[in-house]
């Protein structure tokens, strides 16, 4: 098989929304710490939303990008909150996959703490192939051609094949 076909993974995103700051928020960066063994970084609202009491600018959720060698195995423990099922509607036409956890006791090796209490995640993966550093470099950006590109069928080709994903 030629090395630049070979998919793998770039990056894998949690994300917790809170909706507020505070102490809800700071549980909720203790909870992704837990998990991801890294610190999480806040996000921020884009925008006023009088009807939820959200102002623009103040703190609502977090998140943490993992990458290297910790994604693989924090991975295979959020797969197995799901029980490794994902839905097909899942992956979309970029080869990217998103799928949500309910609450994070569901996750191996995390226990229930009743001073932090229960969030619900929602968990991004992005694959990728050798050569996509040219969307993203200083000089010379480029586009990925549509013939390296990653498929719906390949993503979950890969996913069943390396993580033993079940696809609904």
């Amino acid at each position: 098989m030629n090395p630049m076909r070979e998919i793998r993974i770039e990056k894998v995103v949690l994300n917790i929304g809170t909706g507020e700051g505070g102490d809800k928020l700071a549980n909720a960066e203790r909870v992704l710490e837990s998990i991801a063994k890294q610190k999480p970084a806040r996000t921020y609202a884009k925008k006023l939303v009088r009807e939820w009491g959200v102002k623009r600018g103040s703190p609502i959720g977090c998140a943490v990008t993992l990458r290297g060698e910790r994604t693989v195995e924090t991975l295979t423990r959020l797969l197995d909150a799901v029980e490794r099922r994902v839905k097909r509607e899942s992956f979309d036409n970029g080869g990217n996959l998103a799928f949500g956890i309910k609450e994070q006791i569901d996750i191996p090796g995390i226990s229930y703490d009743p001073e932090l209490g229960i969030f619900g995640m929602d968990v991004c993966i992005t694959l990728m192939r050798p050569g996509y550093r040219i969307r993203r470099r200083r000089r010379f950006t480029r586009s990925i051609p549509p013939s390296h590109r990653i498929t719906k069928e390949e993503a979950i080709n890969f996913m069943t094949s390396k993580f033993g994903v079940q696809v609904v």
